[in-house]
């Protein structure tokens, strides 16, 4: 009997016509500042093994796009709701460990 883990042991396949699909169904309109974030995601998860939740979602984001677009509010703007989820969501990647 084999189990599966529950966690990626690489980065899925993904696209940004898949994202812009999942974002459809969330009311987003994805721009590329959106798919900016959604690969600042990726390449977290593909360092660290798992999905960031918000404050490392805004520091990664600060580090690669600038401080401006690392701030909460930016995020939330872009992301309404829970936007570590969304961005985990959009970009192809589990839930982060602490979004409910």
């Amino acid at each position: 009997m084999s189990s599966k883990p529950n966690h990626l042991s690489k980065l899925p396949n993904w696209t940004a016509e898949q994202a812009q699909s999942k974002a459809a169904e969330l009311d987003i309109s994805l721009t590329d500042e959106h798919i900016q974030v959604l690969l600042v995601a990726r390449m977290f998860f593909d360092e660290f093994g798992f999905s960031p939740s918000m404050r490392p979602l805004c520091k990664s984001v600060s580090s690669s796009l600038g401080v401006e677009k690392g701030r909460s509010l930016y995020l939330n703007e872009k992301f309404p709701g829970s936007p570590a989820k969304s961005v985990a969501l959009l970009a192809g990647l589990p839930k982060p460990k602490n979004c409910l």
